[in-house]
């Protein structure tokens, strides 16, 4: 086990956790709410670090990021456990796992160093943190991603973004791009789905963006939970305003059969998919996406500019027409990271 960064040493053997917003006070032999983070006299430990779970060679698109390499390979690994506990949540097994220290004790540990050479070996143009939430392995990935900026490879999270400001501090100089999950606009739906808090996920987009990392935006579109109107409309001015029109949005279809604890919701119709896409240019963002619909025409790239066609999508499958991240037709930037 290693020692945690990024908590405080309390009376009678306690700590407090200063990871994430959550701010779990530890008593001795506890973990907090992620599970992987344990208070050992006194002493906080991650469990997670050098324990990866899933490890995949995956598209960049996958994450999703559709402005960053686009057609690029990244290569992706997540641990056990998640500050977050969404009723949705589709790698579930990982986040939600329970007798994490034992499973631990059956797992290969693989040092940063070899996560960075198998990157490497497998012609990846980075290395993304991904499938359960990155903050919780932070002290592993950290030691990472400084690594594999040696190399020349980049850094994406994909987070709940719900890291605390003291460990973004720390992770933003070594990271490249992320996407978070904005999973809605509506703080009663963040403490009943997620059992957090929406205003602290806020700060951090406004803190990231404007930090110069390239940041995508994803809501997954739920019925009955995350599919009103007005709340999208009221997230995409947000997205709009405060991020920026640049920012990229994903508007994802919901499937219950690979979710949680949501098994008996319907599916998403597409036609609200591709209401919330409508939603979002309206409110004057440049690229909207409709994610999980493979084949339809709002998974592509179009210049903002001229209406022209620039990255055509299908499922993983893309084929590049614009000209290193600018309009084959009218040479307007299309806010691409190369």
């Amino acid at each position: 086990m290693q020692e945690a960064k990024f908590y405080k040493k309390l009376d009678d053997k306690t700590v407090a956790c200063e990871l994430c917003h959550q701010a779990c006070i530890i008593k001795n032999n506890s973990t907090g709410i992620c599970r992987v983070r344990k208070n050992i006299n006194g002493e906080l430990f991650s469990l997670a670090y050098g324990y990866p779970v899933a490890l995949n060679v995956d598209p960049i698109e996958k994450k999703p990021l559709f402005h960053f390499q686009p057609g690029s390979l990244s290569y992706s690994l997540g641990t056990l456990g998640c500050n977050f506990k969404c009723l949705n949540c589709q790698n579930w097994e990982l986040s939600q796992a329970l007798g994490i220290e034992q499973k631990i004790k059956n797992i290969n540990f693989m040092d940063p160093e070899k996560i960075v050479g198998d990157a490497l070996i497998n012609a990846c143009s980075s290395i993304s943190y991904t499938y359960n939430e990155p903050t919780v392995f932070a002290e592993y990935a950290l030691k990472i991603m400084k690594l594999a900026h040696e190399k020349n490879l980049k850094n994406v999270w994909v987070s709940n973004g719900y890291m605390s400001k003291r460990c973004l501090e720390k992770i933003i100089p070594c990271l490249d791009a992320i996407n978070v999950d904005l999973k809605s606009f509506d703080a009663d739906f963040y403490l009943k789905n997620c059992g957090a808090k929406l205003q602290p996920v806020l700060n951090n987009l406004k803190t990231i963006k404007s930090s110069g990392v390239h940041l995508e935006i994803t809501t997954l579109i739920i019925p009955r939970l995350t599919d009103d109107l007005d709340m999208l409309k009221s997230l995409a001015e947000f997205i709009a305003h405060e991020l920026g029109a640049d920012t990229p949005w994903h508007v994802s279809k919901f499937s219950p059969a690979v979710s949680w604890k949501l098994k008996k919701t319907p599916a998403t119709a597409e036609e609200i998919i591709f209401e919330a896409c409508d939603i979002g240019k309206n409110a004057g963002l440049k690229y909207v996406y409709a994610g999980n619909v493979p084949g339809d025409e709002r998974e592509n790239t179009y210049c903002p500019a001229c209406s022209e066609l620039a990255i055509s999508r299908f499922g993983y499958d893309i084929d590049r027409q614009d000209k290193h991240g600018r309009c084959a037709y009218c040479d307007n930037n299309l806010d691409i990271f190369e």
